[in-house]
């Protein structure tokens, strides 16, 4: 199979074909080229900086997961669901047993236990992640957490923009070993970076991916605020969910207002409406390429003010070597699940995936440039649809080309100028 997706062999090929997933990587292997910043209704998107060569930029071309994902045939091998999953070791269901950061996270608060015991063992010196911006927090911004305090102020989930990737130079000039933590987007270019970066590669100690339905844009945590009848200009904290399973959409406004919706209202009613579109067309919702990830176990009725538990899939032997290790020293609680859990406990991820082959084909079909998707099986999956979701898969595709204009360049901001 060909390896090379064609029509896309530049970044701004990639963001003008509306591929562009934000991850930031291309920032991070030719800064002198790209500088991500957010584009109003769309996303975190690399503009290129004027003034500079202008040059080829085949390190970023290689990394980016928007145009290519691609699992080497060998992990695939005696993987369950015939490989629909990506690579699956292990299926368990935990919790962490530090009281505190369970109930700040977004389930049992199972990545923000890694990371921390990360940090106390020895096994890290900083964790990757994103947190609100301070003086912005409907924005995100990427830090190296180097303490329990600084990966309890990241905690919970952030349904807004991302680049983690932008910020790899943070790993790579750390004085020892990194866990990186982000979406399925990051962790695949992470790993495509630290390939072709040694210097990255021999500071990654462990990746964690978040199980993700995609990203929206600012604007719609902005439309969710001001349904709750707040000034989204005025927003000094937004929580998307945590505190409890799955938690409320919370919001405090500099004047002491606060508002408030449940978790389903605000993703189902406003902010899935607003993804960018790379995440409607991903196979990847469970972090395929870390050597951990992690998502709600929702494969039963969950109990009103039930503590919250995570589902945790083993990708990799450094990922069990990691989660052996937190099991054994107290920082997490649980243990295996039958694999068969995984796809009952998400199973709206198994119908997204594969209503993913035919969006993809659809594009083909209509002269559109597509991903490249290798070893990531998913035709299987579209089979197993209801009539009624195979018709949308391929009518809702052609509907998104018309209404998104996907045959239009990607809306940006032109390009920046050097500083």
């Amino acid at each position: 199979m060909n390896s090379k997706p064609s029509g896309l062999d530049t970044i701004r090929d990639v963001v003008d074909a509306h591929l562009c997933c934000g991850c930031g990587a291309c920032a991070y292997l030719e800064p002198d080229q790209f500088r991500m910043d957010e584009v109003p209704g769309v996303g975190r998107r690399p503009l290129q900086i004027v003034g500079v060569t202008g040059g080829p930029t085949p390190e970023a071309v290689a990394a980016c997961p928007g145009r290519r994902l691609a699992h080497p045939p060998e992990v695939l091998v005696d993987s369950p669901f015939g490989g629909a999953w990506g690579p699956v070791l292990g299926v368990y269901e935990c919790w962490a047993t530090d009281d505190e950061l369970r109930y700040r996270g977004s389930s049992g608060g199972v990545i923000s236990a890694l990371a921390v015991h990360a940090l106390e063992s020895g096994s890290a010196v900083g964790t990757l992640g994103v947190r609100a911006r301070r003086d912005a927090p409907l924005l995100n911004e990427t830090v190296l957490n180097r303490s329990r305090e600084d990966v309890l102020n990241s905690a919970g989930s952030r349904y807004a923009p991302a680049s983690p990737c932008q910020r790899l130079d943070l790993v790579e000039n750390a004085e020892g070993p990194c866990v990186v933590v982000g979406k399925p987007c990051d962790i695949a270019a992470t790993r495509s970076a630290a390939t072709l970066r040694p210097a990255l590669g021999d500071k990654v100690a462990l990746t964690i991916g978040i199980f993700c339905a995609g990203t929206p844009s600012t604007q719609a945590t902005e439309q969710v605020i001001a349904s709750l009848g707040l000034d989204p200009a005025s927003t000094v904290r937004v929580d998307y969910r945590g505190e409890g399973w799955p938690g409320s959409f919370r919001v405090e406004t500099s004047d002491g207002r606060r508002g408030e919706t449940t978790y389903a209202e605000a993703w189902g009613g406003t902010l899935a409406k607003h993804r960018q579109w790379r995440c409607q067309i991903c196979p990847d919702h469970t972090g395929e390429f870390a050597d951990l990830s992690v998502g709600d176990p929702w494969y039963r009725e969950v109990a009103e003010d039930e503590p919250g538990r995570s589902l945790v899939v083993v990708r990799t032997s450094r990922g069990q070597a990691a989660l052996d290790r937190a099991l054994r020293d107290g920082a997490l609680q649980g243990g295996p699940i039958a694999t068969q859990y995984l796809p009952e406990a998400q199973p709206h991820l198994q119908m997204a995936r594969g209503a993913v082959w035919a969006r993809v084909l659809t594009m083909r079909l209509a002269g559109l440039r597509t991903p490249l998707y290798e070893n990531l099986p998913s035709a299987r999956l579209w089979w197993a649809l209801s009539f009624k979701r195979k018709r949308s898969s391929v009518l809702g595709t052609v509907r998104r080309i018309v209404s998104r204009g996907l045959r239009r360049p990607e809306p940006g901001r032109g390009d920046l100028e050097q500083p």
